[in-house]
C-alpha cells in the first residue's frame, strides 16, 4: 500500500468517526428529550440535522476520490465499501433521531399516558446498540459487532409488545389516541435505529473478516411478559 493511500484512508476513517460521533450525540439527545420531556434538547437535535447531512456528503465525496485516485483492492476496498454503507446508515439514523425529537416536542406538551410499558428498556437497548456498533467501528471489533446483531430481535419484540399495549389503551381511552400514536411512532423509530445499528455491525464484520452475514437468521429472544 502506498503512503498516499494510507494517509487518505486514515483521514477517511477520522471523518467517518466524526460522523458517528455526531449521530450518536443526536440519538442520545433525542432519547433523553423523550425520557426527561425536554423540548429544549429536542430542538437541539432538530437544529443539528444539517451538520450531519453535510458531514455525510463530505465522507461520501472523500470515498469516491479515494476510489478514483488509488483503485484499492482486497481489505482496502472492503473498508471503502463498508464506509460508504455505514455513512449512509448513519445519516438515516440521524434522520430518525430528528423524527423522535419532533415527537418529543409534542409529547412534552401533553400529559403522560397512563399505561404500564417498558419504554425505558426499549430506549436503553436502542441507545446501547448504537454505542456498541460505533465502538466496533472504532476498534474494528467484529466480535462486538456480532453481539450487536444478536440484540436486534429483542428490540423487535419490545416494539411489538408496545404496539399491543398501546393499541389496547387506544380502544379503552379514545382521548389518549394521539399521544399513543406519537409514542408508537417513537417506538418504531427506535426500532429502525436498532436495525441501522445492526446494519453497521454487519458491515463491520464484512470489513474486518470479509464475511457477509446479512439475511442470516438470528436467535429470537423470549417475548416480554405483558404488564397487568
Amino acid at each position: 500500500m502506498s503512503i498516499h493511500l494510507q494517509n487518505d484512508l486514515d483521514r477517511l476513517k477520522r471523518e467517518l468517526l466524526q460522523m458517528g460521533s455526531l449521530v450518536e450525540e443526536a440519538t442520545n439527545k433525542a432519547i433523553t428529550s423523550i425520557v426527561q420531556r425536554d423540548p429544549v434538547m429536542a430542538r437541539e437535535v432538530l437544529e443539528g440535522d444539517d451538520v450531519i447531512d453535510s458531514k455525510e456528503l463530505q465522507v461520501e465525496d472523500q470515498c469516491l476520490k479515494v476510489l478514483a485516485l488509488h483503485q484499492p483492492v482486497a481489505s482496502d476496498l472492503r473498508f471503502l465499501v463498508a464506509t460508504i454503507k455505514v455513512n449512509n446508515d448513519l445519516e438515516r439514523m440521524g434522520d430518525l433521531a430528528q423524527n423522535i425529537a419532533e415527537r418529543s416536542l409534542y409529547l412534552s406538551s401533553q400529559p403522560p399516558i397512563d399505561v404500564h410499558i417498558d419504554f425505558q428498556r426499549l430506549l436503553d437497548r436502542a441507545r446501547g446498540m448504537v454505542k456498541q456498533s460505533l465502538d466496533s467501528l472504532v476498534n474494528e471489533d467484529s466480535d462486538l459487532a456480532r453481539r450487536v446483531c444478536e440484540q436486534d430481535s429483542e428490540v423487535d419484540e419490545l416494539n411489538r409488545h408496545m404496539f399491543v399495549v398501546l393499541e389496547d389503551l387506544m380502544r379503552r381511552e379514545p382521548a389518549s389516541v394521539e399521544r399513543a400514536v406519537q409514542t408508537l411512532s417513537v417506538a418504531r423509530h427506535l426500532e429502525r435505529i436498532a436495525d441501522l445499528a445492526t446494519n453497521i455491525a454487519e458491515d463491520i464484520v464484512f470489513m474486518v473478516e470479509g464475511e457477509v452475514i446479512r439475511h442470516r437468521p438470528r436467535p429470537r429472544t423470549a417475548r416480554p411478559t405483558p404488564a397487568r
